[in-house]
């Protein structure tokens, strides 16, 4: 009885190790496209992620928000709302990805002398982004199954990003009271026209995977007379399956308006394609003095989508010893089981 025991956890213990063997070999040698099992929404955040949606992939991303604007200098109030929506489209490949991005605003300015209204489209920006460099893509991360140490030691590879450029063009109308070059309320409207936006994106994934660092760098309106250059900071927290929360730092320069905002927020997931959210941001100066808060909602239709599976391992020879190694293990599996029940009969 005894020897029979010991035999059945010799089996046993192979056939974990079977398991293991079987796992590392498959499991890192293909490498599913951009497109995830749940949404990867940019809400509520400002930051623009380095990752596309997906081929074929349509994504929108909506919110309401309320703004309260307080002039020091210039001894003036702005109260109003606004809302704001992006449409994201995979197109042509899994890393690209085409960008709408509209928001409109609507306004009180009380001043001493002067008392308006304005509302008209804040911001309406057409775009692509290209994801050129992915750190995950053909890499093989070797795993110790004996070593528990060794698989959970600090990765420097973390700190390799993965590097996206935009490219877009900003659409102001004429007679437009936000226009770029317009930030006094008591002047005058200027004409519309089309002006580029470049920015460089950076994505981290840190720790174990649940912290994610992205930054956005950006040039605006830079054939215009007063160029804008900034950058946005995004630290990003999966607290659970469901929630998670965020920070958030923003600042831009230029000779008409500068300013840094820091922000706030939590997203939580209705469903694999859709999600809510809401935020909190505030300037720290007070020229003027910025407070605006929001709730938004995203949604994702992938039906037509199709997962792209890349071997990490390129030469059609790797590949082919890959597959006989595959096939010895799930035969060596199979035998495994049939001396299982063997000796479970003999027991």
């Amino acid at each position: 009885m005894k020897s029979n025991i010991t035999f059945n956890l010799k089996k046993h213990m192979a056939k974990l190790k079977l398991k293991h063997l079987l796992a590392l070999l498959i499991l890192p040698s293909v490498q599913y496209a951009q497109h995830t099992d749940i949404i990867n929404s940019n809400r509520p955040g400002e930051t623009m992620s380095a990752y596309a949606v997906g081929k074929s992939v349509i994504q929108a991303e909506v919110g309401i928000y309320g703004i309260k604007q307080h002039h020091d200098l210039l001894d003036y109030d702005a109260n109003g709302f606004g809302l704001d929506a992006t449409v994201r489209w995979g197109v042509f490949k899994e890393n690209l990805e085409v960008i709408a991005t509209l928001q409109y605003q609507n306004e009180q300015v009380s001043a001493p002398f002067f008392n308006t209204n304005r509302s008209a489209l804040k911001q309406t920006i057409l775009g692509a982004k290209y994801l050129i460099y992915d750190p995950f893509k053909n890499y093989k991360e070797k795993a110790n199954i004996y070593s528990w140490k060794a698989n959970h030691s600090f990765k420097w590879r973390q700190f390799i990003p993965a590097v996206s450029v935009f490219a877009g063009a900003n659409i102001t109308s004429s007679n437009n009271p936000y226009a770029y070059s317009n930030k006094n309320p008591y002047t005058s409207n200027l004409k519309g026209g089309l002006s580029p936006k470049i920015m460089l994106i950076t994505q981290n994934h840190l720790g174990n995977g649940s912290w994610v660092f992205v930054t956005n760098f950006i040039a605006d309106y830079v054939t215009t007379d007063y160029p804008s250059y900034g950058y946005v900071l995004t630290l990003t927290k999966g607290i659970n399956k469901k929630w998670s929360g965020f920070v958030e730092n923003q600042g831009f320069k230029s000779d008409l308006y500068s300013d840094a905002i820091v922000r706030g927020g939590a997203a939580y997931l209705l469903s694999d394609d859709m999600q809510v959210d809401a935020s909190l941001s505030s300037s720290l100066k007070n020229t003027p003095s910025v407070v605006y808060g929001g709730i938004g909602f995203s949604w994702r239709y992938d039906a037509n989508h199709k997962d792209v599976i890349v071997r990490l391992d390129s030469g059609k020879k790797k590949d082919k010893k890959q597959d006989k190694a595959v096939d010895k293990l799930k035969k060596a599996k199979k035998k495994n089981k049939k001396n299982k029940k063997e000796t479970e009969v003999k027991i």
